[in-house]
């Protein structure tokens, strides 16, 4: 069966926010056995001019969802940005994959050569949807699940290649 842009899109964001959600569990976790507040990985960084770990999974999930409204041409649901724990993020990545998942398939085959508008602050960028995909999408995607990843190991979250990676 040939990649399609539905093969190459869907399934790849549900199994990535499915790890990140699994990232989360560990994540209360570790901060249940140490006994702290899990509140404390919200605002975690790397560096000072950095988003923090609730901005990584929120923009991981809206990567996903606009990428798959874009393409499918469907209207993405809104989120309010307002988590204010673990569990509203899991809500968060929770709700995504239910949109991304309820996109019919038909409507994202064959969108290679689409036009997609993403609004950026300085205009409207036009790529056609493979590039989008492939080029903007994917490695924002990628960028930010990476982000949330590595803020949790450096808070000493034993995540490891396989979390990251999943099931097979």
């Amino acid at each position: 069966m040939p990649i399609t842009m539905h093969s190459a899109s869907v399934p790849m964001f549900v199994r990535m926010l499915t790890n990140l959600s699994k990232f989360i569990d560990k994540a209360e976790a570790h901060a249940q056995a140490k006994k702290f507040d899990p509140a404390v990985y919200l605002v975690a960084r790397l560096a000072p001019d950095m988003l923090p770990f609730t901005r990584q999974v929120q923009i991981a999930c809206d990567t996903a969802k606009f990428c798959v409204a874009r393409l499918g041409g469907v209207e993405a649901p809104k989120h309010e940005d307002n988590e204010a724990s673990l569990g509203d993020l899991k809500a968060r990545i929770s709700k995504t994959l239910t949109f991304i998942q309820s996109v019919p398939a038909e409507q994202i085959v064959g969108t290679e050569e689409k036009d997609i508008n993403v609004p950026r602050r300085d205009g409207v960028m036009v790529m056609k949807g493979e590039a989008y995909l492939k080029h903007f999408a994917t490695p924002n995607f990628y960028f930010h699940v990476t982000t949330a990843y590595a803020l949790l190991r450096h808070y000493g979250v034993e995540l490891g290649k396989a979390d990251f990676l999943g099931g097979a």
